[in-house]
C-alpha cells in the first residue's frame, strides 16, 4: 500500500503530521485514565457462567440463575469479531463554513475522524472511510494494520467540502455498500438540502432521519457527531445582517436581533428531534460546535460510551 508521502504534496504532508499528533494526543490522554475501549461490547455473544468472585462486576451476575441455585454466578461473553468501523465524512459545501476563521466544521470533523481512526487501529479494529455529498465520492476499505492510519490521514487531508447535500441518498448508498454489521460514525452538520421544502421541521428532517434509520435497520451500530459552527449554535449576529446559503444562490437580509429567539428555538427543536430519534433507534447522538475543544469533547463522549458497555 502506498504511503502518504507517495501522493501528497509537502504542505499536505505537514497537515497529515499535525493530524497524527492531534490524534495521538487525544487518544493517549483518553486511554491514560481508562482501561477499556469505548467500542468493546459492540459485537458480543454469551459464552458461559462461572462462580462469582469478589471484585467481579455486579452487573454481570445472573439473578435468574441465583433464584434457582441460591448461588452467585456471573455471565461471561466473548467477542464475535473485531469491530469494523467506517468514518462517514460529509463533503457538502456547508461543512466549509466558519465565522471565526479558525476551524471550519469540516476541519473540526477531520480532527475527530483522525482521533477515532487512531483509537480503532490502536485496538486492532479495522477502520475505513467513506466521504459523501450527494453520493459517496471517496471510499477506503477498512483495515487494522498500522499503515492504514497513514492511508486514512492521507485521504482526510485531501478531502474538500464543495458539494451539494443529499444525506438520504448518501447514507442509503453507504448502507448498501457495507454488507456486514459494522460501526458507522457519521460526521456531519446534518443540514437538509438547499432545495428542501422547508415548511416544517419534520419536512426538513425527513431525509436526514430516513438515511440514519436505514443504517440502523441494516443492523449497523451508529454514532452521529452533529457538528455545527459556533456561530450557528449561538447566533452572535447583531443589526442588519445578510445570510447566504453556501449550496444555493439564496440570500436573506434580516434583523439579526429580531430573529435570534425564533432561530434558537427552531435549532433546538431540530437537534432535539434528531437526538430523540437516535435514542429511539439506539444510536448515539453527539451534538458539538466548533467552539468546543475537540479533544475534550471527544474524550468526554468516549468515557461516557465506555461506561455504558
Amino acid at each position: 500500500m502506498a504511503k502518504p508521502s507517495d501522493y501528497l504534496k509537502p504542505s499536505l504532508l505537514r497537515q497529515v503530521a499535525r493530524l497524527d499528533l492531534r490524534a495521538r494526543f487525544i487518544v493517549e490522554g483518553f486511554l491514560a485514565g481508562l482501561h477499556r475501549s469505548p467500542f468493546h461490547g459492540f459485537s458480543v455473544e454469551f459464552s458461559e457462567h462461572r462462580r462469582y468472585v469478589p471484585g467481579d462486576d455486579l452487573k454481570m451476575i445472573d439473578w435468574n440463575l441465583f433464584a434457582r441455585t441460591d448461588r452467585f454466578y456471573v455471565k461471561q461473553f466473548q467477542a464475535e469479531t473485531n469491530v469494523t468501523g467506517f468514518l462517514a465524512m460529509d463533503l457538502s459545501a456547508s461543512m466549509g463554513y466558519t465565522r471565526s476563521q479558525e476551524f471550519t466544521k469540516f476541519e473540526y470533523c477531520i480532527c475527530l475522524a483522525a482521533a477515532l481512526a487512531y483509537l480503532m487501529i490502536r485496538q486492532q479494529d479495522p477502520v475505513g472511510v467513506v466521504a459523501f455529498d450527494e453520493k459517496v465520492r471517496h471510499s477506503l476499505e477498512p483495515h487494522a494494520q498500522r499503515k492504514q492510519l497513514g492511508a486514512i490521514l492521507g485521504l482526510l487531508a485531501r478531502l474538500q467540502p464543495t458539494g451539494r447535500t443529499d444525506i438520504r441518498a448518501s447514507l442509503d448508498q453507504i448502507a448498501s455498500m457495507v454488507r456486514h454489521r459494522s460501526l458507522i460514525i457519521v460526521l456531519s452538520d446534518l443540514l437538509p438540502p438547499a432545495d428542501s421544502p422547508g415548511e416544517s421541521i419534520e419536512q426538513d428532517l425527513e431525509p436526514v432521519l430516513d438515511g440514519l434509520r436505514h443504517l440502523r435497520h441494516r443492523g449497523h451500530d451508529v454514532i452521529v457527531f452533529h457538528v455545527l459552527d459556533q456561530a450557528e449554535a449561538e447566533f452572535p449576529f447583531e443589526g442588519i445582517a445578510e445570510f447566504e446559503d453556501v449550496e444555493s444562490p439564496e440570500r436573506l437580509v434580516l434583523d439579526a436581533r429580531g430573529v435570534k429567539q425564533a432561530y434558537m428555538e427552531t435549532l433546538a427543536e431540530y437537534c432535539d428531534r434528531i437526538r430523540q430519534e437516535c435514542f429511539r433507534w439506539r444510536a448515539d447522538y453527539v451534538r458539538l460546535h466548533t467552539g468546543m475543544p475537540f479533544d475534550k469533547a471527544l474524550t468526554s463522549y468516549l468515557v461516557s460510551r465506555s461506561q455504558r458497555f
